[in-house]
């Protein structure tokens, strides 16, 4: 990997900056910067580009940021900067994407489910815009889809997971031989094995909806765009062009 490069360097230091700036104004940072569902009122346009530059806690940032600087900067060599940055920001987009399309689908699904067993939309909707939620909603519908409901409206997507899902598909279609390790899984393992594996986890942690506190889906998305930008560019040689 040699020299950190120019974008990665960049990326690492404003990821860095708003982590400390997270520490000292804590709730109004995550407020301003963090991806709401679009409903929610704390939703705004910027968000979503800036919840990529936001982060949960110190072991959050460090992994990500380690990922980086491991798998952005062999790729950034050899695409030159814009070209990194683009499939960078492309991939954090897609991410964003989905993981809202996903928060719609759990929020229209336990909406329903509460209209259905009689309660009125405006009621719900003044309920949970007020922060609250009512104990009797679990008697109406499966503790599932009432915890998915309220999880898609309340609580915020935060990191640069997306964009680094799709670095590491980038780099796993660019070096498919090289060997990595997991923490927790200490043999060497070939990129084109390894990145398909974590991608797996996350697709069966997100189908089967279980509350791990990671948005499984935004690393899907990220992964997806990757894959998709990838596969364009090598069936079309557009991967060997740089944009310095």
């Amino acid at each position: 990997m040699g020299r950190m490069t120019e974008a990665v360097k960049h990326l690492l230091i404003i990821n860095v900056i708003m982590f400390f700036a997270t520490q000292l104004y804590g709730d109004q940072m995550y407020q301003w910067m963090s991806l709401w569902f679009p409903k929610n009122s704390n939703f705004e346009w910027w968000q979503v580009g800036s919840h990529m530059f936001m982060h949960g806690n110190l072991m959050h940032i460090v992994f990500n940021m380690y990922a980086l600087w491991a798998f952005g900067t062999p790729l950034e060599r050899v695409w030159g900067r814009n070209k990194f940055l683009f499939f960078y920001f492309s991939a954090g987009l897609g991410s964003a994407a989905l993981h809202t399309g996903v928060n719609y689908y759990f929020f229209n699904e336990g909406l329903n489910a509460l209209e259905s067993a009689g309660l009125a939309r405006t009621q719900i909707m003044d309920i949970i815009s007020a922060g609250q939620y009512s104990p009797d909603w679990y008697n109406l519908a499966s503790k599932s889809t009432i915890d998915s409901f309220l999880s898609a409206y309340n609580v915020p997507a935060v990191g640069a997971s997306g964009a680094i899902y799709g670095v590491l598909v980038a780099f796993a279609f660019m070096y498919s031989e090289a060997k990595l390790m997991l923490i927790f899984l200490p043999v060497p393992i070939k990129a084109k094995y390894f990145v398909p594996l974590l991608i797996a986890g996350d697709v069966i942690f997100g189908i089967s909806n279980v509350n791990t506190g990671v948005a499984h889906f935004a690393h899907i998305g990220g992964a997806l765009i990757g894959f998709i930008m990838m596969w364009y560019w090598k069936k079309n040689q557009f991967n060997n062009n740089r944009w310095d």
